[in-house]
């Protein structure tokens, strides 16, 4: 495979990517912003890496003539979609993408294209919606961007139309989010049960659905507050925010696989349906377990998860049932590209 480079841009799972590639024999480009570098050249995995002021010039024609000229294959991540844009990805970027880059645009919650209408179209269950926050009836988990950090999702808990309201308001104050984004906010139902990730990889090469183990999220200040008493959470009336730091592995009751699975052919084949080619390649479904053993899918991530940097060198959960040994999700996108252009295939597997 020395005739092929697998690059990715350096955050978010980079390192599962990037490991996973030189596993499968793979040259291994990091494309990393300035003053964030420091991992990437201290793990030696990253056979070339670039440097840039933004993560945005990585559309310039400089970036794109040496992603050629290394015959790169580019795997896209969370941090690609966030600070490249969609627009950019889908008309500026002419290196091939592992995966539906045409996809990726439908991880956001609002706008004509949106996760909620691939789950719908699936018939998924997820939390009900509501379209102003004078509608909101019940508990609810309010979703818009942090004040400062836009990409930074400024979650809150709300029992009510007036509790959101005088939440909303104290928070702003606190210059943790803004007033006006609640017009374009997302307003989910509050569903109660236990958090999990499923990550998920579909093969167009062996034609199959994979699911590959589950990972639970570390959220700041959220893991903290755990921590402490309930006598002394109401001492202390801090203000709970979920920005993501962290995943830890997780596992699953076995007589529940039977709706992990389920729930993952039918995203696929919404997927298929509403935005073609559909899935390719590594997918995940981040869902609630109720009381009653239903799965209400809250998230879509249409792209490696971010979870999977803690199965290198150990490898996902289910992947020895496929492979007859363990393997990081990195590894798989390598083996799915490896496979492909030793099938003449290639072309299957990006866009």
């Amino acid at each position: 495979m020395q005739n092929y480079s697998i690059a990715v841009l350096a955050s978010h799972s980079a390192l599962d990517v990037l490991d996973g590639a030189k596993d499968e024999g793979f040259k291994t480009i990091a494309i990393a912003k300035r003053g964030r570098e420091l991992p990437y050249r201290e793990f030696p995995i990253v056979d070339r890496l670039i440097i840039l002021n933004d993560f945005v010039e990585i559309i310039s024609n400089d970036v794109i003539a040496l992603l050629r000229q290394e015959n790169a294959i580019f795997v896209p991540n969370r941090s690609f979609a966030v600070y490249v844009g969609y627009d950019n990805i889908e008309g500026k970027f002419p290196i091939p993408i592992f995966g539906n880059r045409y996809l990726l645009r439908w991880e956001e919650r609002v706008g004509p294209h949106n996760y909620y209408k691939l789950l719908d179209e699936a018939g998924i269950r997820r939390p009900r919606t509501f379209n102003s926050v004078d509608d909101v009836d019940r508990p609810v988990m309010v979703k818009l961007p942090e004040s400062v950090r836009r990409v930074e999702r400024g979650f809150f808990i709300a029992r009510d139309r007036d509790d959101l309201l005088r939440k909303a308001k104290r928070l702003a104050e606190k210059g943790l989010i803004r007033l006006e984004d609640l017009n374009n906010a997302s307003i989910e139902e509050f569903v109660l049960g236990a958090h999990f990730n499923a990550n998920y990889f579909y093969s167009r090469v062996r034609g199959r659905l994979e699911l590959h183990g589950f990972d639970r999220r570390i959220q700041s200040n959220l893991d903290g507050v755990y921590r402490v008493p309930a006598r002394d959470q109401l001492d202390l009336d801090v203000d709970v925010r979920y920005i993501e730091v962290g995943h830890e592995p997780a596992t699953i009751r076995e007589s529940l696989l039977e709706k992990v699975f389920e729930i993952g052919h039918r995203f696929v084949e919404a997927s298929n349906k509403l935005v073609p080619p559909g899935v390719i390649g590594p997918f995940t479904l981040q869902f609630i377990v109720t009381p009653e053993l239903e799965l209400v899918v809250y998230d879509v991530a249409p792209r490696i998860g971010g979870g999977t940097n803690i199965y290198m060198g150990v490898g996902s959960q289910y992947s020895k049932l496929y492979f007859g040994k363990p393997i990081s999700m990195g590894r798989r996108i390598a083996i799915e590209i490896r496979e492909a252009i030793e099938q003449g295939r290639l072309e299957e597997v990006v866009t």
